[in-house]
């Protein structure tokens, strides 16, 4: 099933995309809810990120490939960060970069791994069933920012401005990432292509270890990380991510006056 959060019609709601439709759902995404009979167009309302995360981990150096062409260790464990939740950008949502930075961003297209049950210290055989689904993503990142201080890496920053974490469009229940791949356009020309089964730590593996550190709870999520192809945006352009058996996640990118 693919869930989505949309408003129409100046109400917030949530529901299962049924082909150019939604049909409309009461109760709690990650406890019990029912069809309400409604069905919305989905030309008729506006994309929302299917989750409220509480927070958005993403991950740095999580694919072979990439490790492998740059030089870095493969790690013993997950490197993360956290985007900030203001951050959060929805499917069809301007990607903006504020006026302060003049910089280089790039994207970066990714799986999300969406949390769907309190989450503390779990095992890897334990994870899976602590997973709601998946979506597509775009860790958006100010490069000229992370080593601009060479006594602090700034990472919270450089990824944390207002729309720098792109997810949507929907949370798919039945997507298995041993068989995706994740592909991203930009102005429809193709910059990444990379399996996610070249994964250092796939997704049961990346929510137990880090539930060891940090509670994770319904709605959070954890970015994959990304592989090779990651390259600059220009204002103008529109990116997409695009994952086989989730949908597209497509965003213009836009320079604040």
């Amino acid at each position: 099933m693919k869930w989505l959060r949309f408003t129409h019609q100046g109400r917030t709601a949530f529901g299962v995309l049924d082909g150019e439709q939604v049909a409309v759902h009461s109760g709690d995404l990650f406890g019990e809810s029912k069809a309400t009979g409604e069905r919305v167009a989905v030309a008729e309302l506006e994309w929302l990120t299917p989750t409220v995360p509480g927070k958005m981990i993403g991950l740095w150096n999580n694919f072979h490939a990439a490790a492998e062409k740059n030089g870095w260790a493969t790690p013993a464990e997950p490197l993360y960060f956290l985007k900030a939740a203001s951050s959060l950008c929805a499917h069809g949502q301007p990607i903006r970069t504020p006026a302060s930075y003049d910089g280089r961003v790039i994207y970066e297209g990714e799986l999300a791994v969406v949390i769907g049950r309190t989450a503390t210290a779990v095992s890897v055989e334990e994870a899976p069933s602590c997973i709601f689904g998946y979506s597509c993503a775009n860790d958006v990142t100010a490069m000229e920012l992370l080593n601009r201080d060479p006594s602090f890496p700034q990472w919270t920053r450089a990824k944390g401005f207002d729309t720098f974490g792109v997810f949507g469009p929907v949370v798919d229940t039945d997507f298995d990432p041993a068989q995706g791949e994740v592909v991203v356009l930009l102005n429809g020309r193709e910059r990444q292509r990379y399996p996610l089964a070249d994964m250092i730590f796939p997704p049961a593996q990346l929510v137990s270890m880090i539930s060891q550190d940090m509670t994770l709870h319904p709605g959070d999520v954890i970015l994959c990380g990304t592989s090779l192809g990651v390259l600059p945006m220009k204002p103008g352009m529109r990116v997409e991510v695009v994952i086989d058996g989730i949908g597209t996640l497509a965003n213009d990118y836009v320079k604040l006056p």
